[in-house]
């Protein structure tokens, strides 16, 4: 899969997560930098972390780590889908 492709599979799954019920098209700046995050992170737990930091650094409220964590893991799955094919 190529980068684009990716890049808009995690932009979806981001933007059908809304952490706080805001709508879509109201984390961008948040989806930018968790899709960056996925790019340079391999480990669920690190990747949880970055993407807690990053919603709450924006909107100074602590996502639950779990949800994070669920988040972090579906995130890594589509991006080792998309390191599998050739």
């Amino acid at each position: 899969m190529e980068t684009q492709e990716l890049n808009r599979q995690l932009v979806k799954i981001l933007n059908e997560w809304d952490p706080f019920g805001r709508g879509q098209g109201e984390y961008d700046p948040e989806i930018a930098d968790v899709v960056y995050a996925v790019h340079e992170m391999d480990k669920p737990h690190d990747l949880a972390i970055k993407v807690q930091s990053i919603y709450e650094y924006s909107f100074e409220e602590l996502l639950p780590f779990d949800s994070c964590l669920l988040l972090a893991e579906a995130l890594l799955a589509v991006k080792e889908q998309g390191s599998c094919d050739l």
